[in-house]
C-alpha cells in the first residue's frame, strides 16, 4: 500500500479586525506547542501571517485524520494563546493596504525582490498530498496519468471564494492568484524522465526559476522525498474533507501505477484544454459542469462518478472504499467549502464567515 502525507497551510487572523496578523513565528514556538508536535511538523511559510504543518508519513487514512486534527489543535491553541485565530480558508478573506510581513529567509527575500506585488498578495493557503512511488520514472508516468483528473480534484477542494471582503465569483480564487508565477498551473506532458530533467534544467539555466522548489505545477515530482506531490488543492475547512482528498489522491496514484505496469497507453490531454479545464473548475467548483480527462464536458456529479469508478479497485485494496464513498456523499450533500463560505457570508456576514473558517472541524 502506498504511503501518504499531507501538508496544510493556514492564515492567522486578528479576531477583532479579521485581518491577517504576523504572528507565525510566535505561534510556531508558542507556549506549550513544542510538547504537542514534533520538530519539523510546523514550518515557516512565505508570509509571517501563515503557518504550514506537515503530517508524518502515514499508511492509512485514520492516521492522516488523526495527525491533521492533532496539528490543527496544537497550532490553533497556540494562536489563541497569542490573541489570534487560525483560519482554514484558502484565501485571507480581508486585507488592508499594508504589505504583509515576509519571513526573513534569503529565499523568500529574493522572491519579494523579484516579484513584490505577487508576494504581497500571496495570502493564499493550499493543501499538498504526497504519495510514495517506487522511483522517479514511475512518478513521472503517474503525473502524466493524473493530469486529466486535476480539474476534478480542484473543483472538489474549492475553498477560496472571498477576497477583500467580497465574493470573487470564483470557487477557488487561490488558483487564479497562484497561477501568476512563471511556472505554475497544470504540468505539461513529459514523454520521458530525461525530457523532464532537461526541460526543468533549462528553466533554471534561463533564470526563470531560482530552484526546483519554484516549480509550482499542480502536480510534480518531489525533490526531497520519493513521492508524487499533488498541489492543486485548496486547504480544507474541515479535516474530514482533507482525509477524503488524501484518500482519492492516493487511489489515483495507485491506479496510475497499476496502469503503467499493465502497459496501458498514457493519456495526452492537450495542455491548452487542460489549462482551460482548470480555470473552469476554479470558477465553478462542483456547481455546474466539469471536463473529464478526455476534455469532454459533463455534469460535475457524472465526472465524480467516473472518477470513483476509475479508482474503486485501488480504494478496495487499501480498505478505503467505504470511508471515501461516505465522505464523498457528505461533500455532495453539503457542497464544497466554497459553497459553505458563501452561505455563511450571506446568512451572518463576516462574523459568521470567521466562525466557520476557524472552527477546525473533526476528522472522520
Amino acid at each position: 500500500m502506498a504511503t501518504v502525507g499531507v501538508e496544510e497551510e493556514y492564515v492567522l487572523l486578528d479576531p477583532r479586525t479579521r485581518l491577517p496578523v504576523a504572528r507565525a513565528e510566535d505561534v510556531r514556538v508558542g507556549a506549550g506547542l513544542a510538547s504537542m508536535v514534533d520538530e519539523g511538523e510546523v514550518q515557516h511559510e512565505l508570509l509571517q501571517a501563515q503557518v504550514e504543518v506537515a503530517t508524518p508519513v502515514c499508511s492509512d487514512l485514520e492516521e492522516v485524520g488523526g495527525h491533521l486534527l492533532r496539528l490543527r489543535h496544537a497550532v490553533g491553541s497556540a494562536a489563541e494563546e497569542l490573541g489570534c485565530r487560525l483560519a482554514t480558508s484558502a484565501t485571507a478573506p480581508l486585507r488592508d493596504g499594508v504589505p504583509p510581513a515576509i519571513t526573513q529567509e534569503a529565499r523568500y527575500l529574493k522572491m519579494r525582490e523579484e516579484a513584490r506585488r505577487l508576494v504581497d498578495e500571496q495570502l493564499i493557503n493550499g493543501m499538498h498530498v504526497h504519495v510514495g512511488v517506487p522511483d522517479r520514472e514511475t512518478g513521472l508516468a503517474v503525473i502524466n496519468r493524473l493530469r486529466g483528473w486535476l480539474p476534478t480534484l480542484l473543483a472538489m477542494s474549492a475553498n477560496s471564494p472571498i477576497w477583500d471582503g467580497r465574493d470573487t465569483g470564483f470557487a477557488s480564487w487561490r488558483t487564479l492568484v497562484f497561477g501568476r508565477w512563471p511556472v505554475a498551473g497544470p504540468p505539461p506532458y513529459f514523454p520521458t524522465l530525461a525530457d523532464y530533467e532537461q526541460r526543468v534544467d533549462a528553466l533554471q539555466e534561463a533564470g526563470v526559476i531560482a530552484d526546483r522548489g519554484q516549480l509550482y505545477w499542480h502536480a510534480r515530482l518531489s525533490e526531497r522525498y520519493p513521492t508524487v506531490e499533488v498541489r492543486c488543492l485548496d486547504v480544507q475547512i474541515d479535516a474530514v474533507d482533507a482525509v477524503l482528498l488524501a484518500g482519492i489522491v492516493r487511489a489515483l496514484v495507485t491506479t496510475a501505477i497499476a496502469e503503467e505496469k499493465a502497459g496501458a497507453p498514457q493519456p495526452q490531454c492537450a495542455q491548452e484544454l487542460l489549462q482551460a479545464s482548470m480555470w473552469h473548475a476554479a470558477r465553478h467548483g462542483l456547481g455546474g459542469t466539469l471536463m473529464d480527462p478526455d476534455g469532454r464536458r459533463h455534469s460535475a456529479g457524472d465526472v465524480l462518478c467516473m472518477m470513483l469508478q476509475h479508482i474503486t479497485p485501488a480504494l478496495e485494496d487499501a480498505g478505503d472504499l467505504r470511508e471515501v464513498s461516505g465522505l464523498l456523499h457528505r461533500l455532495l450533500q453539503q457542497g464544497t467549502p466554497a459553497d459553505r463560505q458563501r452561505r455563511a457570508l450571506a446568512e451572518g456576514g463576516m462574523p459568521a464567515l470567521l466562525d466557520l473558517i476557524t472552527a477546525h472541524g473533526p476528522a472522520a
